[in-house]
């Protein structure tokens, strides 16, 4: 079996670190990373519990493909209570971080309780320790990392820390794991820095020798390498353009959701897409993007290292920004472009490198920022209030309320609070373009019908990961659908969030399924794993982590009154692009997407659903 049996169990509050057995019936029901995890968490904490009090838990979890030979097989996720939304959060992270858990002997480190000063957990093996992190706090993830690098003398160290956005418990705070890969979305940081945990630091020459049946394994990671490498798009259109390959694909159809949804296509799209990246730069002959980059076993190579132009406002006294590092993705790019009107490609590289530097979601940051921009518009906040002045389409506001937001400064308090409770705040509630309290990704829900079913139901606020329709919306993978219908939405994407639930528990990351359907994927796992993980099994347990989630959800308070989107989706049409006129559809696919689910009309699953799936 691909597990390694093995829990790591942290109680911050005693300051004791303990090993116990992985529970294997839940191993068999759930397979690892997301879904087990999810298991672990919704048995052991009050669904009503405060988050960022000490009875949440914060749990690090690999799946039984993480650290193996298969493709992408780097993946671990973060779960917990999440503070921007009051739900379930699972944020998914790649680089080398996940491997060396498992290469630790450990499937899992389950954090509970709050220690009286801060501390960072230490892990080389099976050995275990916290140590004080009183000289690591208000340190940034670079410098957190570097420092651990030294004491430790050990270059392979593998941390994943929070900067100063957790500690300030900015509610979209991110875990940052290898500098510049995040467990990003719906405030894990700031659960983390709740917890006075700065870091996580993990060394492990284990290795992963427990794959049941290795020859089957190899045969079908071979395989599925080989698809990957044959696609188009995992083949070709990522390495090269990364995902930023979409932001005019998206903008040129009319789903870019822009300047805070007002409109559904950016004029600037063009100057700060993949393409405007690869061009050489007039002020230094360079080009902004400097290669590509994978995370650990992964054969497509989709991330960005960039390097910003040292002469451009936000850093030219600021050489510490200056060298090669992470780079824009697509929704980055998008949330601190597209959502502010802002077509400074330097200016966004600035505000992502803050965002990495401090630990920020730039999705839930960015699209903060396009609420602000809209109130300062209509004279809702004034300059005074802000600090400076934030029309849509200023660079310089951009950068400003990064620093200001990832230091905890003056109003970048309250921006880190999230666009719902900043809108509510000032008397516009509307004018927050969430679901369930988490910011929109870069896709418009009144051109992309199955989206906008997809963010209304996803079970941590509004993500386009949960269930990615622009697959079948847009490229047409595994089905070509047209993104302007809403009939066979509510079935596809049931199909789409049970796969991807299944794809997140096994240690894979979920950009193989451009290429790869579950008739790849299934034959690793079982190959990896041992036991029962037919096709149908393996979508089964998909269903019943969504299941899973979604009674914590309900526990936690959360209606079928949640499942819906912003007025402005659903009241004011596109003005422009193919889906010129339309407004998202939600009333037509609710229902039946709920039936399908073998949900009741309040969206509850009913007895039958949950006796069938075994919860």
């Amino acid at each position: 079996m691909a597990w390694t049996r093995k829990i790591l169990r942290v109680n911050l509050t005693q300051g004791s670190c303990r090993s116990e057995p992985l529970n294997m019936a839940w191993a068999a029901q759930y397979l690892g990373q997301r879904g087990l995890a999810s298991k672990y968490l919704v048995s052991e904490i009050d669904p009503a519990v405060d988050p960022l009090a000490p009875e949440n838990k914060l749990i690090y979890a690999t799946g039984p493909l993480t650290g193996t030979m298969a493709s992408t097989g780097g993946r671990y996720s973060v779960v917990t209570k999440g503070p921007l939304t009051g739900v379930i959060a699972c944020s998914n992270s790649g680089g080398y971080f996940g491997a060396e858990l498992k290469f630790a002997g450990w499937d899992m480190i389950i954090i509970e309780g709050r220690s009286p000063q801060p501390v960072y957990l230490h892990i080389e093996n099976e050995h275990a320790e916290l140590l004080p992190a009183g000289e690591l706090w208000g340190r940034t993830v670079w410098e957190t990392e570097a420092i651990l690098h030294q004491r430790h003398q050990d270059p392979l160290l593998r941390v994943s820390s929070i900067g100063r956005a957790g500690e300030n418990l900015v509610l979209f705070a991110a875990i940052v794991n290898d500098l510049h890969r995040a467990a990003g979305r719906s405030g894990v940081g700031a659960v983390m820095g709740s917890k006075n945990l700065k870091a996580v630091a993990v060394r492990g020459t284990r290795g992963v020798g427990n794959v049941a049946d290795p020859k089957a394994f190899m045969a079908a990671v071979t395989a599925g390498k080989k698809v990957l490498a044959e696609n188009a798009v995992t083949g070709q259109g990522l390495p090269t353009y990364g995902t930023q390959v979409l932001m005019n694909v998206i903008n040129e159809m009319g789903a870019s959701p822009t300047r805070n949804h007002r409109d559904v296509q950016f004029e600037g799209a063009r100057r700060i897409s993949a393409e405007a990246m690869h061009e050489k730069r007039a002020t230094d002959g360079r080009t902004h993007l400097v290669t590509n980059q994978a995370c650990f076993g992964c054969t497509i190579a989709c991330g960005r290292i960039s390097r910003i132009d040292e002469s451009h406002f936000s850093v030219d006294n600021k050489p510490q920004y200056w060298g090669a590092n992470g780079g824009l993705e697509y929704e980055a790019a998008w949330a601190l472009g597209n959502a502010n009107g802002v077509d400074d490609l330097e200016a966004l590289q600035y505000a992502n490198l803050l965002c990495n530097e401090d630990g920020m979601d730039p999705i839930s940051f960015g699209a903060t920022v396009g609420a602000v921009m809209e109130l300062y518009e209509l004279g809702v906040l004034s300059k005074e209030e802000i600090g400076l002045e934030a029309p849509f389409g200023s660079a310089a506001a951009l950068c400003r309320l990064a620093e200001m937001t990832a230091r905890g400064e003056g109003f970048g308090k309250i921006i880190g609070q999230g666009s719902k409770r900043l809108c509510a705040r000032y008397g516009r509630p509307e004018l927050s373009m969430t679901v369930k309290g988490q910011e929109f990704p870069a896709y418009d829900g009144r051109a992309l019908q199955g989206m906008a079913l997809a963010y209304a139901t996803s079970n941590r606020g509004a993500c386009h990961l949960r269930g990615y329709m622009v697959s079948s919306e847009v490229f047409g993978i595994p089905v070509k659908t047209e993104p302007r219908e809403t009939a066979g939405k509510p079935e596809l994407l049931k199909a789409f969030q049970d796969a991807t639930a299944a794809v997140d528990s096994s240690g894979l990351c979920v950009f193989t399924t451009f290429a790869w359907t579950m008739n790849d994927i299934q034959p690793q796992i079982q190959a990896a794993c041992g036991g029962d993980w037919s096709l149908e099994s393996l979508l089964q347990t998909g269903e019943r982590i969504w299941n899973l989630e979604r009674d914590f959800n309900l526990a936690a308070g959360i209606t079928a009154r949640d499942d819906t989107l912003p007025p402005r989706l659903l009241t004011e049409p596109c003005k422009t692009g193919a889906s010129q006129g339309m407004v998202a559809e939600l009333g037509k696919m609710l229902p039946e997407y709920y039936s399908l689910r073998g949900w009741t009309a309040d969206g509850v699953p009913t007895a039958d659903t949950r006796a069938r799936l075994g919860l």
